[in-house]
């Protein structure tokens, strides 16, 4: 490979992960829209705030279950390809939302939304791992543009519906969905309409039945995570204005609340600098008993000692988050990433509904300290699942670093003793 050949595929592989970091930033933001617009809408549709506020549940839920088609796609056909059609089907279906009469066309477009959205994760994510020189810091950096999409959406949201009427809210970034479609298609190459991994078979190398086990144990483990995430991500703002201040207005609620899951994107870009230092599964094992330690506090606090708790809980959720996607991309072989990581977002993502209904069924029984107790509970058994992964794979990794010691013995200078 000639020098300029080698700097041109260098470029590519940035171009390529800054797009996906946009992709993932918009991904979180989109689906974010319409449960803030959805206050102004009962005068205009007549219907009332649950129905309306249903038609995110089915957006929500198409977002999760879609991810598994997407993967299965993506590895038949084309990742790249599939991100294309990530940009401009969202970006569409946004333009329809603003564009709905009725409450019919509404709820298909918005069901659009979470369909097209759905293919960024298990799509966008092994590409990251397979493009990724500096894995840990790629990926870290991935997560807090996703991070930030979350956080700053209602806001945004917000800003442009008053300003300009709650349609430009889907409007303006569709047109962005479309504009970032085509300028993908302009610098990311094609990748001749198959995928292509570079990515090493397996970090580190497992039996066929050890990789089957520490898979299986993930993929349990994005179901207890995706229920503690999505369970704290939905109660955070209402657990804050009952259990902070009784007399806190809902803008400070709303401030207090992104500062807790900026709290997350912190922790995210701190992962990526530590698994480049430690084992990683040996930080993933920390801050799985970091996260019980942040809930558990949660229940016993009240008052503003209740938000370091909370910084501290969610720091951990977002950075497990992340450290669970290097971790899989460590021990499972690259030709199957795409459908684990398609399973795994699926788990994930479709817990929202059951963490919701959760909540509702659990407060109305005993408030804040029953949902914060049953969710110690569930964080404590996505703890001992993450301790069983690190035990399973704690052999190969010795294995491995004992070979690395001995590569480094053979190609150290000899010193040749002085006459």
């Amino acid at each position: 490979m000639t020098t300029e050949t080698a700097a041109f595929d260098d470029r590519a592989r940035r171009r390529s992960i800054g797009f996906l970091n946009w992709a993932h930033f918009l991904d979180h933001y989109v689906i974010l829209i319409f449960p803030t617009v959805v206050i102004g809408l009962e005068a205009a549709y007549g219907r009332s705030y649950g129905d309306l506020l249903m038609l995110s549940t089915a957006a929500f839920t198409a977002f999760g279950l879609f991810a598994l088609p997407s993967g299965w796609l993506a590895d038949k056909w084309s990742r790249r390809n599939m991100i294309a059609v990530y940009y401009f089907g969202t970006g569409l279906c946004c333009a329809l939302v603003a564009a709905s009469d009725s409450f019919e066309t509404l709820a298909l477009a918005l069901f659009g939304v979470g369909l097209f959205a759905a293919i960024y994760h298990p799509v966008g994510t092994p590409m990251i791992v397979d493009a990724a020189v500096q894995r840990g810091r790629t990926m870290a950096f991935n997560g807090i543009c996703g991070n930030i999409g979350v956080s700053i959406a209602s806001g945004c949201t917000a800003v442009i519906a008053a300003s300009l009427g709650w349609r430009y809210a889907f409007l303006i970034p569709a047109a962005i969905f479309v504009l970032s479609g085509i300028a993908y298609l302009k610098y990311v190459p094609d990748d001749g309409g198959r995928r292509v991994v570079r990515a090493p078979d397996q970090d580190v190398a497992l039996s066929k039945l050890l990789t089957i086990i520490v898979v299986v144990m993930f993929l349990l483990l994005a179901f207890w995570v995706g229920l503690v995430f999505n369970a704290l991500t939905i109660m955070l703002p209402k657990l804050v204005e009952q259990r902070v201040a009784s007399d806190i207005s809902l803008t400070k609620v709303g401030v207090l609340a992104t500062c807790v899951f900026l709290c997350g994107g912190m922790a995210q870009f701190m992962m990526g600098r530590a698994v480049e230092r430690v084992v990683p599964h040996l930080i993933m094992s920390l801050i799985a008993g970091l996260q019980v330690v942040g809930i558990l506090l949660a229940y016993y606090t009240t008052g503003w000692w209740l938000l370091p708790s909370l910084a501290l809980a969610v720091a951990a959720i977002y950075g497990q988050v992340t450290v669970n996607d290097i971790v899989l991309a460590r021990y499972a072989p690259a030709a199957w990433r795409g459908r684990i990581y398609a399973i795994r977002f699926f788990l994930i993502f479709t817990m929202a509904g059951p963490a919701a209904l959760g909540i509702g069924w659990l407060y109305d029984r005993g408030g804040f300290n029953v949902v914060l107790g049953a969710g110690a509970g569930i964080a404590i058994l996505g703890a001992l699942n993450t301790f069983a992964i690190s035990a399973l794979v704690t052999g190969a990794e010795r294995r491995r670093a004992a070979a690395w010691r001995a590569a480094q013995s053979r190609v150290a200078p000899v010193v040749q003793p002085a006459e």
